[in-house]
């Protein structure tokens, strides 16, 4: 196959657990390599992304690598087949490439949890919401990117809006529900959305209050995916040179954690309603 200029973030995590697979077996690249009649160069490209790989290889390495998981197995061929061209083609070239493979993220989920502090969480965000946000950034965004940026943001709500919605968690701060970007009359608006979201059976929308003695979780800000099988599930995270796509077995098990201790300390969802309903009816 033809070596991948750029490959997608789900590209290299395929390369990237068969790279695990490989060295939990003690196994050499080019040891590998001679099972599949290819050179080390061609392993190393697979296991970096830069190069597909056919299901049938898969199949190959993961009995050479003695791995029982039929399910882990399963989900990875399926990756090797995908061919998905999803909506998020349209905006190659146009925006930072985080942003598509987030998107494609989002696409193959089986499941999502949101927890954000100062920002409704984008799944939920209407446009006036978006558009400000946007068009804070510095420095400031042409016409163009902008509504690039925005459009994209509104379509990534399909995962939710969707008739074959995906199962969504999220517990938003009460600062991110009273700091009114948009402006007054958006902000009641983009309320109103969250109001109208969280009454679907797939969305469930927790509220952290200020008023919560002993709590320090207000770092534990996540876009948690869950993958075909645990393994899979992958973390994004804004870190200080970009987006960070995290996907260590101790890492998943961190944030999952984590994200149960934030959940515990939430209002329940019924009680979240009642309370940003509240929060609309002050603006």
């Amino acid at each position: 196959m033809a070596r991948r200029k750029q490959p997608t973030a789900r590209q290299e995590r395929l390369g990237a657990e068969l790279r695990k697979l490989r060295e939990a077996a003690g196994i050499k690249g080019r040891e590998a390599a001679t099972l599949l009649g290819a050179d080390s160069a061609q392993i190393s490209q697979i296991e970096f992304g830069t190069a597909g790989v056919s299901e049938e290889r898969v199949r190959r390495l993961a009995a050479h690598y003695a791995c029982n998981d039929t399910e882990l197995v399963d989900a990875l061929v399926a990756m090797a087949a995908d061919r998905t061209h999803g909506w998020w083609e349209e905006y190659r070239g146009l925006l930072p490439t985080p942003f598509l493979d987030l998107s494609e993220l989002e696409h193959h989920a089986t499941y999502r949890w949101d927890v954000d502090f100062l920002h409704i969480p984008g799944l939920l965000q209407g446009e006036d919401y978006a558009r400000a946000l946007f068009s804070f950034t510095t420095p400031e965004l042409p016409a163009s990117e902008l509504d690039a940026c925005v459009n994209h943001r509104m379509q990534r709500r399909l995962i939710i809006d969707a008739a074959d919605p995906t199962p969504y968690e999220t517990v938003i701060h009460e600062a991110a529900l009273r700091i009114r970007i948009g402006g007054r009359t958006a902000f009641r608006s983009q309320l109103a959305r969250i109001l109208d979201l969280s009454e679907a059976n797939h969305v469930t929308v927790r509220v952290i209050l200020f008023d919560l003695d002993d709590f320090a979780g207000a770092g534990s800000t996540m876009v948690y995916a869950g993958g075909a099988v645990p393994a899979l599930d992958t973390v994004v995270r804004d870190a200080p040179h970009g987006t960070a796509f995290i996907d260590s077995a101790a890492q998943l098990d961190h944030f999952r954690t984590l994200f149960r201790k934030v959940e515990a300390v939430s209002l329940t969802p019924e009680r979240s309603r009642e309370f940003i309903h509240q929060l609309a009816k002050e603006l």
